[in-house]
């Protein structure tokens, strides 16, 4: 009964005194609302249209068969760093002819 009578005086305590100190309940301050990054926000890593248009322009490479030519797109880009994942010419149909003979 002791024990029952201590927990009622307690919780009659708590209601009526706030807490203090260490212990006292502290509320987080509400978080601000994430704002979506924008793409503008960070600089352009693509090639400019001037670095683009010297690669495929390029005097050296207009008298080389296709498959070298393409070969030679795919390496001046990588020297930009660039990864060259968009062929001029469908390289699938020299892979077959090389599967069949």
């Amino acid at each position: 009964m002791r024990d029952l009578i201590a927990r009622a005086l307690l919780s009659l305590l708590r209601l009526l005194l706030p807490a203090k100190g260490r212990h006292a309940a502290k509320r987080p301050a509400p978080m601000p609302a994430p704002v979506p990054a924008s793409p503008w926000s960070r600089p352009w890593t693509a090639p400019s249209a001037r670095e683009v248009r010297e690669i495929f322009n390029d005097v050296h490479t207009r008298g080389l068969p296709a498959p070298e030519r393409e070969r030679s797109y795919a390496a001046a880009f990588a020297r930009i760093g660039v990864d060259y994942d968009y062929p001029t010419m469908p390289l699938g149909s020299l892979v077959r002819e090389r599967v069949a003979a």
